[in-house]
């Protein structure tokens, strides 16, 4: 099969673990995402996080705004699939609580949930638990004296920020921690991790913070998370759409696959089909992406609507399709010209040979 033209070298950074996946060094980047539920309904929260990790999630993230949520989080981690981390905002209470509750991390900035007795309460669940933290720093979010000092939120009051935070885990002997510094703006996001990258080798949170809906969110996700993951940078990321968690990890999961930097599913090749196609080739993609969505074993297809780059895509995939006259296509497997099919279901047939092939790949791993 085709090797990617380039590998990315990635940044050295030093190993946290959240539950059972580790985060940074040489493991593979985790893709993240974070439940829209009341967490206090525990049923809902794990039916979602439970779709989310059939896509393959590694980790999610609930929402701990209250007691209630805070009781729930107990359910909730006794039943996942995959670790929890805990979103800790302002009070320290329900830090401690998630950490002694069985959350992997929490996820808080030490500098706003109060004075340094809190923080060392925090701090002291977490190391008695065995949870890491991860530094949230938000552009939305700042500390005050930040804000007032850079009067506005910028690549370098977002590292302020990181390392105000960072300095108070250090000194309390603390560092099970991974960093996160988040805007809604590709340029200060990107800026802000180059620089905190060249700081510290603890790992980092990558994410476009409120990206907006699918087609938006994506894009901006995929162009300011892809630069960094391009230079190395990113141990983790989250793709934040105002859409289902379902939708990020399908969206975290391409990015990652047309960097090389993971391998997992179905990866179509696809056309954009114009007047030469000789099958209909946008709504064949559509329709085989959702059927074959439970699929994790990695396994490449093209889907050419023609002869012009149909032999040569097939070339470079496990099982390819070329479109050709009179309902007459080409079925290529490992490279090589197989059969000719005719007057076929494409979609159906399509979907029968990817899942022979991907239970063969399976038996050989």
């Amino acid at each position: 099969m085709h090797r990617p033209y380039q590998q990315i070298q990635r940044r050295k950074s030093r190993v946290v673990n959240v539950g059972s996946v580790s985060i940074g060094g040489n493991n593979q980047i985790a893709v993240q995402t974070m439940t829209n539920t009341l967490t206090s309904n525990a049923k809902d929260t794990l039916e979602q996080i439970e779709r989310s990790a059939k896509l393959g999630v590694d980790i999610v993230r609930v929402s701990v705004p209250d007691k209630e949520s805070s009781n729930s989080l107990k359910e909730i981690v006794k039943h996942s699939s995959v670790p929890i981390v805990a979103d800790i905002h302002f009070h320290y209470q329900r830090g401690i609580e998630a950490a002694n509750n069985g959350a992997s991390c929490i996820r808080i900035n030490p500098g706003n949930i109060g004075s340094i007795d809190r923080i060392k309460e925090v701090i002291k669940a977490a190391k008695d638990n065995n949870c890491s933290i991860r530094v949230g720093v938000n552009a939305g979010s700042l500390e005050k004296q930040i804000l007032e000092k850079y009067s506005e939120p910028t690549p370098e009051a977002l590292v302020e920020s990181a390392k105000f935070n960072i300095k108070i885990l250090e000194d309390n002997d603390f560092t099970n921690f991974k960093i996160s510094v988040k805007s809604s703006d590709i340029f200060m996001s990107i800026k802000a991790y180059e620089q905190l990258a060249e700081l510290c080798d603890y790992p980092l949170h990558l994410g476009i913070t409120e990206a907006g809906g699918k087609r938006t969110g994506s894009i901006k996700s995929s162009i300011g998370i892809g630069n960094l993951l391009l230079q190395g940078i990113g141990d983790t990321i989250r793709i934040s759409l105002s859409d289902e968690p379902e939708e990020e990890v399908r969206v975290g999961f391409e990015i990652l696959k047309s960097l090389g930097l993971r391998n997992r599913g179905v990866k179509i090749i696809s056309c954009p089909s114009c007047a030469r196609q000789q099958f209909e080739v946008i709504k064949t993609v559509k329709n085989l992406e959702k059927k074959l969505d439970d699929i994790s074993t990695p396994i490449t297809v093209s889907i050419i609507g023609c002869v012009v780059n149909g032999p040569g895509e097939a070339t470079m995939t496990n099982i390819g399709i070329t479109g050709g006259g009179n309902d007459t296509h080409m079925i290529y497997l490992d490279g090589k010209k197989n059969n000719v099919v005719k007057n076929v279901d494409l979609e159906n047939y399509l979907e029968k040979i990817i899942r022979k092939k991907t239970k063969e790949l399976e038996l050989n791993q």
